[in-house]
């Protein structure tokens, strides 16, 4: 027996709608970017993106499968911040220190990227463009030079 969730109508047209409408009305104001007080302009402009946005199949499918990744990776997560926050929690709560912060936020970062490249359909292409062909190969090492010009100048002096 299916519920209404199921329902291809709920799932590629009111969820994908009410979600953009909601993520563009709040950029616009938060972000204050039409002024102050424009609370009918920003809902206005955020109806006319979400709507536009529904009419494209594609794009509708990029978003679900999005949506699940960042389900699956705010599972992860938790069950990570979890573990940890039993392990090495302070007396006054969780406390992650910078390094952990940094280091999380590059991981994401990356899986970001990685998501959205496999989502798109141009996974393949950037994998072989770094696995199969000599371009991959330079620009690895343009930024491993990169990486060592920036150590050099910006790491830690000894006193």
């Amino acid at each position: 027996m299916a519920n209404f969730l199921t329902l291809p109508i709920f799932q590629d047209i009111i969820l994908p709608f009410v979600l953009i409408f909601t993520l563009v009305f709040a950029i616009l104001e938060k972000s204050r970017l039409l002024g102050e007080d424009k609370h009918q302009i920003n809902a206005i402009i955020s109806l006319v993106i979400a709507a536009i946005l529904i009419s494209f199949s594609a794009q509708i499918a990029w978003i679900k499968q999005f949506v699940l990744f960042l389900i699956i990776a705010l599972v992860i997560l938790f069950v990570f911040m979890l573990i940890y926050g039993f392990v090495y929690a302070g007396k006054e709560g969780f406390q992650m220190g910078s390094g952990l912060k940094i280091t999380l936020a590059a991981i994401a970062f990356v899986a970001v990227v990685i998501g959205a490249l496999v989502i798109t359909d141009t996974w393949s292409k950037v994998y072989d463009l770094f696995t199969s062909s000599t371009v991959g190969a330079n620009i690895i090492f343009i930024v491993i030079i990169a990486a060592a010009i920036v150590a050099v100048l910006f790491g830690k002096k000894e006193k």
